[in-house]
């Protein structure tokens, strides 16, 4: 989506991530999507919930020599498990792997959310979590998903909004968006607050 209308502020999604785009189109608002250049490293000895939020904040900022005076928003997201980082499978036997690591465990995506406001240098920033408790998957199953979906580009080897449903035996969390990348509970609120309506 491009532009903005003369009653609200610029928005300004930055992020490449084609479901954080699907998610906040979900509010009916016009916005434009920018591709920010971060690294996105992980830090020495870094806390996972401190690294999404610093990313998240980082993408926001990255935005603002383009779009000076938008409302820019930054999102980012780890999955854990067992202490550790869970990346993107990238490929079939990677994401197999993954899978069945995940097998019979919880796993904890933590989302960093960052509404920056460029013409005031004004962050607002948190870390969202959603834990999805896995059931046992047997190797026949995740053949079978993996084949079907295809999730490769997504941490944890699942796309919640189709049929990676079914690999789960209970989630829990404040915001089921947040799974998929954008916590839209709390950005509504921001948005709001921000002179952005919303619905």
């Amino acid at each position: 989506m491009t532009g903005s209308d003369s009653k609200s502020r610029q928005l300004v999604l930055a992020s490449t991530s084609p479901y954080r785009r699907q998610l906040l189109a979900r509010l009916g608002v016009e916005f434009e999507v920018f591709a920010p250049a971060v690294d996105e490293t992980r830090l020495a000895n870094e806390a996972p919930e401190r690294m999404v939020q610093r990313l998240a904040e980082a993408k926001a900022r990255a935005g603002s020599v383009r779009y000076p005076r938008a409302l820019i928003i930054g999102s980012d997201q780890v999955a854990v498990c067992d202490g550790d980082v869970l990346g993107k499978p990238g490929d079939h036997a990677s994401a197999c792997a993954q899978l069945a690591r995940l097998s019979g465990k919880p796993v904890s995506f933590q989302t960093g959310l960052c509404l920056y406001d460029a013409g005031a240098d004004r962050v607002r920033a948190t870390v969202v979590e959603f834990v999805v408790a896995f059931r046992e998957l047997e190797p026949e199953s995740i053949e079978r998903y993996l084949r079907r979906e295809q999730p490769y580009d997504c941490a944890g080897s699942f796309k919640s909004e189709g049929l990676g449903i079914s690999l789960f035996e209970r989630l829990s969390g404040e915001d089921p968006n947040a799974l998929m990348g954008l916590p839209l509970i709390r950005l509504v609120t921001w948005l709001n607050e921000a002179g952005i309506p919303i619905p």
